[in-house]
């Protein structure tokens, strides 16, 4: 499956949240969406999350 079909998923599921429960469903629909990306890239080896807490919180500059 191609990224183009997984956007379109996406985006259908998160036009049936707005159209269902309103910007409060498609905004914890995306959240939780965003969420799952982050842990799914953190699973895969693909994201260091030491790393993205550390600059976030200022500890490590990334230069």
């Amino acid at each position: 499956m191609n990224l183009t079909v997984v956007g379109i998923g996406a985006g259908a599921f998160l036009a049936f949240m707005a159209f269902a429960f309103g910007f409060w469903g498609f905004f914890v629909a995306a959240v939780l969406m965003a969420v799952g990306a982050l842990l799914g890239r953190a699973a895969e080896g693909k994201l260091d999350l030491r790393g993205v807490v550390d600059a976030i919180s200022g500890r490590r500059s990334s230069s």
